[in-house]
């Protein structure tokens, strides 16, 4: 690769993570230098861009803010996506468009795979799902990712950290499973995909190497919180129907990840060891 890995998106989690992985070789554009909402300019500055790979870390992720708000979703989740990756082929550059769990429904015994049939329960998931659709039409390439934490920005670590502050005990759904991904590492097998060759239509699944309910995540990190003297909470699992949102999510969000460790070599770690090397970057 001769050009920057251009970053689609500066400011969230996983962008903030490619920065800092990817150094001097990653360049991130953020709303000024490529406005989503104006599919027009898209594939103009794309195309003046001279980046020699373009992962898209920009999208809608208010998942229940989405279902009111479906024209926004489609068009930051697979219209502006679509341009993207038809302008990266016109290019000769590979595109990565990171997607998520929430295209399955959920009913699954084991852990997804990327040929399993998609489902999608919200309006959320079936943008992605339909960015999936024309990322690949175009031939760009898929990551898909659940349950994404950081050090920094807005995600389930950081959210439970701020209740720990207000209250001793905190309520957290039991029955949805899932594997906890850090920022850093779905950074990296970003990454990895974009400089690997022939990837081009190609769907890979990323996400943590163990399963966990959201109750058992909120618990692992109380524990991390606790062992660095920060405050923490009592964990009460509750039940899906009892707290109810706007979008309904998937009981089962497991992404089994063994594609992306064949063809890397490199498999996800278990959540609970990147979970204590998140909260080591949080304190440094």
């Amino acid at each position: 690769m001769s050009g920057p890995v251009l970053v689609i998106g500066r400011t969230g989690q996983l962008a903030r993570a490619l920065q800092r992985i990817g150094g001097d070789a990653v360049e991130a554009w953020g709303r000024e230098q490529l406005d989503l909402s104006d599919p027009d300019s898209i594939a103009r500055k794309l195309s003046d861009s001279g980046a020699s790979a373009v992962i898209n870390a920009a999208a809608y992720t208010a998942v229940d803010a989405a279902e009111n708000d479906a024209s926004n979703v489609l068009l930051l989740n697979a219209r502006a996506p679509g341009i993207m990756a038809r302008a990266c082929a016109a290019l000769g550059v590979p595109f990565v468009y990171l997607s998520s769990d929430y295209v399955f429904d959920g009913a699954k015994i084991g852990a997804y795979v990327e040929i399993d049939a998609r489902a999608p329960l919200n309006v959320y998931g079936r943008s992605k799902a339909e960015g999936e659709d024309v990322v690949l039409a175009a031939g760009g390439c898929i990551v898909r990712t659940s349950w994404v934490f950081a050090a920094e920005g807005k995600n389930f670590v950081r959210t439970m950290l701020a209740l720990a502050q207000r209250s001793d005990r905190v309520s957290v759904v039991s029955d949805q499973i899932g594997r906890p991904t850090w920022s850093d590492d779905l950074a990296r097998a970003c990454l990895a995909i974009a400089a690997q060759p022939g990837v081009s239509g190609e769907i890979f699944h990323f996400a943590g190497a163990d399963d966990a309910s959201w109750a058992d995540f909120a618990e692992g990190v109380f524990v991390e919180a606790a062992a660095r003297g920060m405050q923490r909470a009592q964990v009460s699992p509750i039940l899906s129907a009892e707290y109810p949102t706007a979008a309904a999510r998937p009981a089962n969000s497991r992404l089994d990840s063994s594609k992306f460790a064949a063809l890397t070599g490199s498999a996800p770690r278990p959540w609970r060891e990147a979970l204590r090397l998140c909260f080591d970057q949080m304190n440094a």
